[in-house]
């Protein structure tokens, strides 16, 4: 009885070791990039009331910046501005109020709110929002975002959630 091992060779165990290191290396590195590209299917983000103030605070049919943290929970010190962000809130009656977004949808630059003209100013590419948040000229696709609003205890609460810029 003949029996002949064959036996591996260096270039044959050199390469299934690289294969198997470099497998296993792909897999660490890619799963938890496929869960950031796939977590928000399977998890949508909550929707949170931010208090930004007293009914009393805001004058009927003026339009101010109010500012809010991004984070609901415990401020950090090392964020700085960074942790805030800001929507323009405008007073159409007693309780009746509008959010709007305070980036473009264009590019998501900050817009300003200029009163005389009652209009809202892109600096960066020139988009132009009438006051009501839709668009007067530009390059800006869509009209403003806006938030839903409420009053509760005398206290405005914007619903924040996350805002998609362009298409």
């Amino acid at each position: 009885m003949n029996i002949t091992r064959k036996l591996m060779t260096r270039e044959v165990f050199a390469g299934l070791f690289l294969a198997t290191v470099g497998g296993i290396g792909s897999i660490i590195v890619g799963l938890p990039i496929i869960g950031v590209v796939l977590g928000p299917l399977f998890t949508a983000p909550k929707d949170v009331w931010r208090d930004v103030g007293a009914i009393s605070d805001f004058k009927v049919g003026e339009t101010v910046q109010v500012k809010y943290n991004y984070n609901q929970g415990e401020v950090q010190q090392w964020s700085g501005t960074t942790q805030e962000t800001a929507a323009w809130l405008r007073r159409n009656s007693g309780t009746s109020f509008t959010a709007f977004a305070v980036y473009c949808t264009h590019l998501g630059c900050p817009v300003h709110w200029l009163a005389a003209p009652r209009i809202f100013l892109c600096p960066c590419h020139g988009s132009v929002f009438n006051g009501d948040g839709t668009v007067a000229g530009g390059p800006a696709p869509r009209p403003l975002f806006t938030y839903p609003v409420r009053v509760q205890s005398g206290r405005v609460q914007i619903k924040t959630q996350p805002q998609p810029l362009s298409l």
